[in-house]
């Protein structure tokens, strides 16, 4: 940590040099570096200064007897310990993609309606995991289910270290619950698969040819009324020699769905070279499997009894209601330290 405050010192010196803004893209390329240490020196220095008080203001609190602010010192302390521990965790965040912003996509399988509907509820919980985090949410694209739900969405989470927490999640999610599609109040199982990839810079290169890119575009989907598109502002961009396929209706013009689905696409190409380098997908996020039964990472049973289990950590939370809400820290965090 010594040497990240000393690297801040000096950047934040070259910072304050009267010529520093002469070369733009030199002087972005320094704060961003300045802002990334602060992300770890900052949170640091708070901690051990928040220590210190609660270090010298303890013995007198104990000395004087007054039980009311002892509980409040020792109340800070746990606090203290829960964000050290965060930090550590944070540690292994070392990955050349972890700090970066990315994006997150959720696709209905097997289930019909009800894995539609189980899309919506992931994509419910993510959006609220990502608020606790203090991230910007932005939904770039959404396909609506046939009857409930939705086929797919795509979100980008802004934030520190967005993409090496979100990882964690990629894979496939089942759900076992009586259906509320169901008349008969039957049990089902629904599954959906998660996806991240981490939003790439223009810092770095990634050669895309544009015979190798099939543009579609087709009319976003809205509220209709007097509101409804009326112009075929929605981009579809099929990667042909990859398969990959990704898509925005979230801006109101089509070149900005443009610039959008290419930043998508190059962040995609880009996470597929890095896993070939690494020759192995788990070290970049996870294993992609069939959305079916048998490749899930976590198990959410609703019915006969409440229970969410990741089957790579075995960590096992009984409040499902909690999970839903966003609270799936323990999850993730379980999977950084055995894998990250």
């Amino acid at each position: 940590m010594a040497s990240k405050e000393a690297r801040v010192r000096e950047l934040e010196t070259r910072m304050e040099e009267p010529n520093f803004w002469l070369d733009n893209d030199a002087a972005q390329k320094v704060i961003s570096e300045c802002n990334q240490l602060k992300v770890w020196t900052v949170p640091y220095l708070q901690l051990k200064g928040r220590f210190n008080d609660i270090q010298h203001l303890l013995p007198e609190v104990i000395a004087a007897g007054d039980a009311d602010l002892e509980k409040e010192c020792f109340d800070e302390l746990d606090k203290i310990e829960a964000e050290l521990s965060e930090m550590e965790v944070r540690k292994m965040l070392s990955g050349e993609l972890d700090n970066k912003n990315c994006y997150l996509s959720i696709n209905s399988g097997a289930g019909g309606t009800e894995a539609c509907d189980w899309a919506l509820m992931l994509s419910r919980m993510y959006q609220r995991w990502a608020t606790h985090h203090k991230w910007n949410i932005e939904v770039i694209d959404t396909q609506d289910g046939d009857v409930a739900g939705l086929k797919s969405i795509t979100m980008k989470f802004t934030g520190p270290f967005a993409y090496g927490y979100a990882k964690a999640e990629k894979g496939v999610h089942r759900l076992v619950r009586i259906s509320p599609f169901d008349a008969n109040a039957k049990r089902h199982t629904s599954f959906a698969s998660v996806d991240v990839s981490p939003e790439i810079e223009d810092d770095i290169e990634v050669v895309i040819r544009p015979e190798d890119v099939r543009v579609d575009t087709y009319r976003a989907s809205g509220a209709g009324g007097q509101h409804v598109n009326k112009t075929d502002s929605a981009v579809r961009m099929t990667h042909m020699p990859s398969g990959i396929v990704v898509s925005s209706q979230a801006q109101r013009s089509q070149i900005q769905n443009r610039e959008t689905c290419w930043k998508m696409l190059r962040s995609q190409l880009y996470q597929m070279e890095v896993e070939r380098r690494q020759k192995s997908l788990q070290d970049i996020g996870g294993q992609k499997k069939e959305i079916a039964w048998g490749s899930q990472i976590r198990n959410y049973v609703f019915q006969p009894y409440t229970l969410v289990k990741d089957t790579r950590t075995n960590v096992e939370i009984g409040n499902v209601q909690a999970v839903m809400d966003g609270e799936i820290d323990p999850f993730v965090l379980a999977y950084l330290k055995e894998f990250g």
